[in-house]
């Protein structure tokens, strides 16, 4: 049976770094699993950032969904550690997958399209069940309600998958200012 690690934390608190260093000094093989997508300048910018502070031996899977296919991939069959970079990331590509605008769409269609999420979200913890698995997410608790409903749709389905991830940690950990408070 594996480890299920959870690691939270505001945007720039450290959190990326501290699951990588978490990998790093297991010693052990790390499949690093990237959610990101390139849309813009600023993204590319980002992905090139955390590219460039993981190891080059690590293998890298840039995948946000239908995670039950990584057990075909050698990257995660040779890994020991699965570190997922990250949660809230995967929760926006999931809901922008969807053809809806959110701000007319029925309550319905969003629960829907949460319980897709979760889905998904529980699709990595099963397969991931026997390695140790660090999840990075963004907690979205902290700040303002958004303003518009597409963020605040994102906010309640993002905070409640970090709470189904968090409720089945082993460890769990809030990074604040590069710091970790452990959580459990």
């Amino acid at each position: 049976m594996g480890q299920l690690i959870f690691i939270t934390g505001g945007a720039r608190s450290g959190k990326s770094t501290y699951a990588e260093n978490l990998a790093r000094e297991s010693g052990k093989p790390v499949a690093y699993i990237a959610t990101a997508i390139a849309f813009d300048d600023g993204m590319k910018d980002r992905i090139a950032k955390h590219q460039a502070q993981r190891p080059d031996h690590w293998g890298t899977i840039e995948q946000y969904k239908d995670f039950q296919t990584m057990t075909d991939n050698p990257v995660y069959l040779q890994a020991e550690i699965v570190l997922f970079d990250c949660l809230t990331v995967m929760t926006t590509n999931n809901m922008l997958d969807f053809p809806v605008d959110y701000d007319t769409c029925a309550m319905e269609k969003v629960g829907e399209i949460e319980g897709a999420i979760k889905i998904e979200v529980e699709k990595l913890l099963d397969v991931c069940q026997d390695k140790t698995l660090i999840v990075v997410s963004n907690e979205v608790g902290l700040g303002l309600v958004p303003a518009y409903k597409l963020g605040s749709y994102f906010r309640d389905i993002a905070g409640r998958m970090n709470q189904l991830v968090a409720g089945r940690a082993d460890e769990a950990y809030l990074l604040v200012a590069g710091l970790p408070l452990k959580l459990k």
